[in-house]
């Protein structure tokens, strides 16, 4: 299993036996990967419809992946996009805040941590379904699952936001059971945290406007364990969390209205990967070492995106003719690349 033989690519209905075994493998840590033939199924047909760029722009599009292992010959993750976050409303998250109160009479000076419902990631691009099986967590594969799609984003800009989101898993149980939700959420929508993560399938519906307070929340009069678990993060989210700290995202602003977890924001354009990634014309070479890097194709209908050892001369990169082939390229062809550690 440690090699770089893995090819990111965009999911197609074949895939969604495969992709409704990985939502019941995580069912509390994914917000928008949810257990349900039809529902996947009418995800799948809405990627393909995106990838292929033939409907009108319409600003709520999703883009899937999956990863495959190609000497194990099986598809071992998946990933997604979104195109807009609250595409058909609005998306709704805590902000952190922080204010002062204090009395010179007294002499007391407090310095209160808040939460406020707000709108302010409406309309960003969103990462979405990351998964990958846990038995490649320590490969390179998560490094390609996750941003190979910023090579797609870097590659069409014009069909995402400038700015980008993605949500992480905040603590739960296995039973479903969380802290942060017992001490806030549920209060006011009177249903347990799965019930309410099945019922919204996201972060865009009206009866959250219309039952959630409005007002700032202060931290401190809330339950100890659920001060404890806001922005604390599931433990099957670490790996991904991990890459979008590498990357830049900030972590520390936003947390998700229902479980307490951080949610990373970025600047598109300001996100390592993108920052870092060259065009290039693919060569071969005679005993080739170099790097290990991804290298993506310029296609958006046919993306691919590979990891190879590559060496980078000039504007070109010197890759073996197999990785090449992999990219449905040929020698002289021009990719976009980057160095994993870049």
């Amino acid at each position: 299993m440690n090699h770089i033989d893995y090819l990111l690519r965009p999911a197609t209905l074949d895939d969604l036996d495969t992709i409704e075994r990985f939502s019941k493998a995580s069912t509390f840590s994914i917000h928008t990967l949810k257990p349900g033939r039809s529902r996947l199924a009418e995800r799948l047909e809405r990627s393909q419809k995106a990838f292929a760029g033939t409907e009108p722009f319409r600003g709520d599009e999703i883009y899937h992946f999956v990863l495959e292992d190609l000497r194990a010959g099986r598809v071992v993750g998946t990933s997604g996009i979104v195109t807009s976050a609250g595409a058909n409303g609005r998306f709704y998250c805590y902000r952190n805040e922080f204010s002062v109160h204090a009395s010179e009479e007294l002499g007391i000076s407090n310095r209160e941590h808040t939460l406020r419902l707000c709108e302010d990631l409406s309309g960003h691009s969103l990462l979405s379904s990351f998964y990958i099986e846990p038995e490649y967590g320590e490969t390179l594969a998560p490094q390609l699952l996750s941003r190979g799609r910023l090579l797609f984003i870097r590659n069409f800009p014009h069909l995402f936001a400038q700015r980008i989101g993605a949500e992480n898993p905040g603590l739960c149980d296995e039973a479903g059971n969380s802290p942060f939700w017992n001490a806030l959420g549920g209060r006011f929508l009177k249903m347990p945290f799965p019930e309410a993560e099945q019922r919204t399938g996201g972060r865009s519906k009206n009866f959250i406007a219309e039952l959630m307070p409005r007002s700032p929340i202060y931290v401190s009069l809330l339950a100890e364990d659920a001060q404890w678990a806001m922005g604390q993060l599931h433990p099957d989210g670490e790996l991904p969390f991990r890459i979008l700290v590498s990357e830049g995202f900030d972590v520390d602003s936003f947390v998700d209205i229902f479980d307490g977890g951080p949610i990373a924001e970025a600047r598109v354009a300001m996100l390592n990967t993108v920052v870092s990634a060259l065009d290039v014309e693919l060569r071969t070479a005679a005993n080739l070492e170099g790097e290990a890097c991804m290298v993506a194709n310029m296609e958006r209908s046919g993306f691919l995106a590979t990891l190879a050892l590559g060496e980078f001369v000039d504007n070109a990169l010197q890759l073996a003719p197999s990785a090449i082939e992999q990219l449905a390229l040929k020698v002289g062809s021009h990719a976009c690349a980057v160095s994993v550690k870049g």
